[in-house]
C-alpha cells in the first residue's frame, strides 16, 4: 500500500516535536480499522521506533475504589513539577461496547489533563484484552518518541489485565486500601507476585493507623512469596493521594528499582523478552485472523459450532476438520 510521504513526514515530525494534537492523531491512525489509515499509522510508528525506549514505564493496578486515578494524578503533577513529561494510558477491556471514555478519563484527572506536559489516553473502544494491549503498546512507543519520559499504564478493568500490563512495563505497583484483612483475602496471589511495590493509599487522617497496620500485614504476606525479580525486594509504601504524602518516596522507589535492574542487566533483558513476546502475540493474532477469514473455514465454522454445542461431534474432531480446511488452498 502506497504511503503519502508528506503525511508520513507531518506525523513523524509533529510527534517528535511533542505536538499533542499530532500525537493524538497518530494514535488514532494506529487504532483505525481503515487499511489505508492503519498502514500510515504503522509507517509513522516504524519511523519513530529509533526514538523510543528511554522512558520510565510504570504500571498501576488496584481494586475499584482504591484511588488509582487520584494517585496517578497526584504522581503526575509531582513529576511535572520536577520537570518530567507524563503520559497516562488506560487498559480497560471490560466494556467492549463503550470501551474507554476520553471525557471520563479527563474528568477523573481534571488537573493533570490541563497540564501542557501531560497526555492522557484511554484504551480504544471495542476489542479483546489482546487487542487493547496491542494498541496500548504502540501508544506507549508514540508517547516515548514524543518526549514523554514517564509513561504510566493504568488497569481500569479487572482479571487478566494486571498480567498484561505487567508484561509491558518496567515497574508494576499494586495499590491497596487500609484495612488489609479483607483485601488480602480477595487479592490474587499472582497479582502480588507480579508487584515491584505494594502501595497502601489513603494513609491519612482517621485511616492512618489502619494504613500502618495494613503495611505490616502486607509485608508479612510478601515475605511468603517469591519476588518477581532476583535483584529486587518489593517494599510496602504508605501514600496519600489526597495530601501528596509519600509520593516522593514512591518515585524514589521507582528510580531505585530502575538502577538495580539496570546494574544487573535485567532491565535490558526484560525489555528484550517483552518485545519478543509481543512479536509472537502479533503473529498469533494475525494467524487467527487469517484462519477465520479463510473461505473454507468461514463456511464450516457455523456448522461445526452447532454440532459441538449439540454434542453431535467432539471439539477435537471439529478443530481437526477446521485445520484441514485451512490447509486447503483458497479457491481463486
Amino acid at each position: 500500500m502506497n504511503i503519502d510521504p508528506d503525511a508520513l513526514a507531518t506525523h513523524r515530525d509533529g510527534v517528535r516535536a511533542g505536538d499533542r494534537r499530532l500525537v493524538a492523531k497518530t494514535i488514532t491512525l494506529l487504532e483505525s480499522r481503515r487499511p489505508d489509515r492503519a498502514a500510515l499509522g504503522q509507517a509513522v510508528l516504524e519511523a519513530l521506533v529509533p526514538y523510543t525506549g528511554e522512558s520510565f514505564r510504570i504500571g498501576i493496578t488496584g481494586t475499584p475504589g482504591v484511588g488509582k486515578s487520584s494517585f496517578i494524578e497526584t504522581l503526575g503533577l509531582y513529576l511535572i513539577e520536577a520537570g518530567h513529561r507524563v503520559a497516562v494510558l488506560a487498559v480497560d477491556p471490560s466494556s467492549p461496547r463503550t470501551g474507554g471514555s476520553i471525557l471520563g478519563d479527563k474528568t477523573r484527572m481534571a488537573r493533570l489533563s490541563q497540564e501542557e506536559r501531560a497526555f492522557i489516553r484511554p484504551s480504544p473502544s471495542g476489542g479483546s484484552l489482546g487487542g487493547v494491549a496491542h494498541r496500548t503498546r504502540e501508544t506507549m512507543l508514540v508517547c516515548e518518541a514524543a518526549g514523554y519520559d514517564v509513561v504510566i499504564v493504568e488497569t481500569v478493568g479487572v482479571g487478566q489485565s494486571e498480567t498484561t500490563v505487567a508484561s509491558m512495563v518496567d515497574f508494576f505497583a499494586v495499590l491497596l486500601q487500609p484495612g488489609a484483612g479483607d483485601e488480602l483475602q480477595g487479592m490474587k496471589k499472582g497479582v502480588l507476585e507480579l508487584a515491584d511495590a505494594l502501595v497502601v493509599n489513603k494513609a491519612d487522617g482517621d485511616l492512618l493507623a489502619a494504613a500502618h497496620r495494613a503495611r505490616s500485614e502486607y509485608k508479612h504476606a510478601l515475605a511468603l512469596l517469591q519476588p518477581a525479580s532476583p535483584n529486587w525486594r518489593p517494599p510496602v509504601l504508605l501514600v496519600s493521594a489526597r495530601t501528596g504524602e509519600g509520593i516522593d518516596r514512591f518515585w524514589q522507589t521507582v528510580r531505585d528499582h530502575r538502577r538495580a535492574l539496570e546494574a544487573s542487566g535485567e532491565l535490558a533483558a526484560r525489555r528484550r523478552e517483552q518485545a519478543r513476546a509481543w512479536m509472537w502475540s502479533l503473529v498469533s493474532e494475525g494467524l487467527e485472523r487469517a484462519f477465520r477469514e479463510h473461505p473454507a473455514v468461514a463456511r464450516a465454522i457455523p456448522r461445526l459450532e452447532a454440532e459441538v454445542e449439540a454434542r453431535k461431534t467432539t471439539a477435537s474432531a471439529a478443530a481437526r476438520e477446521l485445520l484441514a480446511a485451512f490447509r486447503e488452498p483458497a479457491a481463486r
